[in-house]
């Protein structure tokens, strides 16, 4: 047989390879836009070489050489596949945590955490805590979860509610069991602490401890933007926002710049889909009007008196107009005083010294100064009860007080206890195993921090909301009915007042064929949802049944 390989043939598989290599021009498209682009420019290759042999519309002679020829390409191909591959599965491998101090057993996925830094001049550094899906986290949502105060950490939601871990106090370093009810059976969880100041995450410059609900919002949408350049393999999942109490700051204006972001083309480009809020703060005569209904429909204040608060304050009751006002919402107070704020069922626990809101600052409302007075003991506890901004208290432009600055103590929230996760998260040992820097450098892991001064700077929400449900991005907006920090009946109001039709009318939802809760569904991809007899931090109150509305609604499936 006639050697073949001639001039013309040897040109072809010459330009076949150098196509081959121009595709691995698509590592750079996959480092911006996910790892699919090499592979399907080597597979465009694979179908393309048959034809390159075609030119001069012969069929090629097939010889020994040019089965070497094919052998060649082949194992290339297979190279060069197998380097994408490897590619592919490059989340940095100085993040992998290997033991999480505590927990004995098989860690059933992968846990990432350490920094982003976000200013190289000032050495600002966000720290994060990642948590693979259980399922398939390949395909499954990466979200990334806020927990508010201002200047509260995400381990709050880590270690206390939807965390992979369930932590068993034990008088030393806690025992962790693995967690039925994680986040983490169907999603890929980022938890962040934000901003810089707040939990392990810090500056070099104090000045960043000085910051405001844009500032936030745009650090978050750095980290984001960073954090993806480290994991570009998920950057094709589908990408969630979701926090709680006020974070329903946070997420509403990190997702507005996440849009504004794709709208301007920044790079990498994120599959963002939505966002869900949990008893979020969101507008202060909404949120600040709340209250009073509640409580008369949870019957915690008479008749009598819901009938004289109308009557005076003509549905102003957050901002009293007059003095007969005035005085009947303190007697409103007077009758909530002793309740836990974050679950009305719930007992409240205090310090083992009664804390005390600051009577010398006058310029706190009255509300801040009789919050949390008690002469009760703390009691044995498995759990905590949630944090946030105190009952008929709205947030307002300007200046908000932190927990430690309402309270003559910085150790203890009202109706809380976070032993648990302050000595697990201020132990050395675990510090080193998670990547956090050491107390030296960042300081004690507090729960809810006095490092900073925060801002309220960007008025109501609802304009964000309206931006972004009418661009087609889903929101789920969730309420523990029992919650009377942020109330449901503020978030249901406002969640009606967009003024969008009602597409899915209210009923309620089930687990296991008992109600849930209830939920309306609204046009615009909105849905309001409540928990039944959830307080405010819904996964610590209900794990089983937010767990249920979070898979289903991630998925896209009916409540």
């Amino acid at each position: 047989m006639e050697v073949v390989g001639s001039r013309s043939e040897k040109g072809s598989f010459s330009r076949f390879v150098v196509f081959v290599i121009l595709a691995d021009s698509g590592i750079v498209n996959f480092v911006t836009h996910g790892p699919l682009s090499p592979l399907l420019l080597s597979s465009l290759a694979l179908i393309y070489f048959p034809f390159l042999f075609l030119e001069n519309k012969k069929p090629p002679k097939y010889s020994l050489d040019m089965n070497k020829n094919i052998n060649s390409i082949h194992i290339f191909f297979s190279i060069y596949v197998s380097f994408t591959i490897f590619l592919a599965q490059s989340a940095p491998q100085n993040a992998i945590i290997s033991q999480v101090p505590g927990f004995n057993g098989t860690i059933p996925s992968k846990h990432y955490a350490g920094y982003v830094t976000i200013d190289e001049n000032h050495g600002k550094k966000l720290y994060y805590y990642y948590v693979l899906s259980e399922r398939n986290p390949s395909q499954d949502p990466v979200v990334l979860w806020l927990n508010g105060g201002p200047g509260c950490s995400s381990f709050d939601g880590f270690v206390y509610e939807h965390g992979p871990f369930n932590f068993e106090k034990t008088g030393g370093l806690p025992k962790l069991h693995l967690n039925p009810y994680t986040w983490t059976k169907v999603s890929n969880v980022i938890y962040l602490d934000s901003p810089a100041g707040v939990g392990m995450s810090y500056s070099a410059n104090k000045s960043d401890y000085i910051t405001m609900d844009t500032k936030t919002a745009l650090d978050s949408h750095k980290f984001l933007l960073e954090w993806f350049k480290l994991y570009p393999e998920y950057l094709s999942n589908p990408f969630f926002i979701a926090g709680e109490s006020y974070a329903g700051v946070y997420v509403p204006m990190l997702s507005y710049e996440v849009m504004k972001g794709l709208d301007a083309g920044d790079k990498p480009t994120l599959n963002f889909k939505g966002y869900m809020v949990g008893n979020g703060v969101t507008d202060d005569v909404f949120d600040g009007n709340a209250l009073v209904p509640f409580a008369h429909g949870m019957g915690l204040i008479s008749d009598e008196l819901f009938q004289e608060v109308t009557k005076e304050c003509q549905g102003n009751y957050y901002s009293p107009t007059n003095a007969d006002c005035e005085s009947k919402i303190v007697k409103v107070d007077e009758d909530l005083d002793g309740l836990n704020i974050y679950d009305i069922l719930e007992p409240c626990y205090h310090g083992d010294s009664s804390s005390k809101i600051r009577h010398g600052n006058t310029k706190l409302p009255m509300s801040f100064r009789k919050l949390g007075e008690t002469e009760r003991p703390l009691p044995v506890r498995t759990r905590m009860f949630g944090r946030a901004w105190p009952f008929r208290a709205p947030v307002k432009a300007g200046y908000v007080p932190t927990w430690p600055e309402l309270l003559n103590s910085a150790e203890n929230v009202p109706c809380t206890d976070d032993e648990v996760a302050t000595k697990w998260l201020n132990n050395e040992a675990v510090r080193s195993a998670i990547h956090a820097d050491p107390i030296s450098v960042v300081g004690n892991w507090e729960l809810c921090t006095d490092k900073i001064r925060y801002y309220h700077d960007a008025g109501s929400m609802i304009k964000y909301h309206q931006n972004l449900t009418a661009r087609g991005f889903r929101a789920l907006i969730y309420s523990g009915d029992h919650d009377m920090c942020v109330p449901f009946t503020g978030s249901e109001a406002w969640t009606r007042s967009l003024g969008y039709e009602v597409t899915d009318e209210w009923r309620n939802w089930q687990v296991d064929g008992q109600v849930s809760g209830f939920v309306q569904g609204y046009s615009n991809g909105l849905t309001f949802l409540t928990v039944k007899g959830s307080g405010h931090t819904v996964p610590e109150y209900k794990p089983k049944e937010a767990l249920a509305f979070y898979s289903r609604w991630l998925e896209g499936r009916k409540i």
